[in-house]
């Protein structure tokens, strides 16, 4: 995983917040990544909960039990028991149809308990439509969650603003808890800007294991992969791996531009640059020799 801004500040904050709120009877303050599809909002989660999960077992290298993190997704179109049978999957524990919500609530929350919970991360919050009585009442369980879980709540989510998760007066209390923080495309502009692409650029390209791949090669064509990607993180990263995929697949064991030129990204990258895949004629090259 290579760092980038917003993964270091969602880390800064998580890691803050989880201070800040410990022993925090009620009214813990969270924050939410929000942003553009593409741009890195559930890699910085999840970098999260390995940056905290890692620092809490060098602190108790003797509590093999302890797990203190949480990860849930919320589902489309959730109701309150869906969110609830999330939270119990990632426990290991059972849901079966007949146990009610109530049920699987205690469950969990006695669960997270024993274990030591102290971050909960949820994804995909956008989902939750606020407007809607099942979306209120998907927030309504979080929110009971997070009063029954002595832990810290991080959301990510694509452009909560614009998906009404401020809205209403259930919004207005999120809106007054939760800090915010952008996950945005990354700027070419000034030289700062060139400099921190092409650091995060090297950085991908020093984790290729590819013989023949000559180092300093990608970080050379950062312009070209900016391009090419309008600085999505999310663009940047697939096509690096497919063009090194490719590279091992017909042996010739490197990433080069014309390489790059046959990858096709996603449809919003590919409307926005110049850049066109070329495809390739006469099937995959010969695999070089040995």
């Amino acid at each position: 995983m290579v760092t980038t801004p917003t993964i270091q500040e969602v880390i800064t904050t998580g890691r803050r917040l989880v201070l800040l709120n410990r022993r925090q009877i009620s009214a813990r303050r969270g924050a939410i990544v929000t942003g553009a599809s593409g741009t890195g909002k559930t890699t910085a989660l999840t970098a999260l909960g390995r940056a905290h999960e890692l620092a809490v077992r060098r602190r108790h290298p003797d509590l093999r039990h302890r797990l203190p993190v949480i990860y849930v997704t919320v589902p489309p179109a959730a109701t309150p028991r869906m969110l609830a049978v999330e939270f119990a999957r990632f426990l290991g524990l059972p849901a079966p149809r007949s146990a009610n919500i109530t049920d699987i609530t205690n469950a969990v929350c006695a669960t997270a308990a024993h274990t030591g919970v102290e971050l909960v991360l949820v994804d995909e919050i956008h989902n939750l439509n606020l407007a809607t009585r099942a979306g209120a009442e998907v927030s309504d369980q979080l929110k009971y969650f997070a009063e029954r879980l002595s832990a810290t709540f991080v959301y990510a989510g694509i452009d909560v603003e614009r998906a009404g998760l401020f809205a209403g007066p259930r919004g207005r209390q999120v809106a007054g808890r939760f800090a915010t923080i952008p996950a945005t495309p990354f700027a070419y502009g000034t030289p700062p800007d060139r400099d921190t692409w092409r650091s995060l650029v090297a950085g991908l390209e020093a984790t290729l294991r590819l013989q023949r791949h000559k180092p300093g090669t990608l970080a050379g064509l950062d312009e070209y992969l900016y391009q090419r990607t309008s600085g999505m993180i999310g663009s940047l990263s697939h096509l690096l791996r497919a063009a090194a995929i490719e590279a091992i697949l017909d042996g010739t064991e490197q990433v080069t531009q014309p390489l790059l030129d046959t990858i096709r990204l996603d449809h919003t990258a590919e409307a926005s640059n110049p850049h066109r895949p070329t495809g390739r004629k006469g099937g995959r090259r010969k695999k070089a020799a040995s």
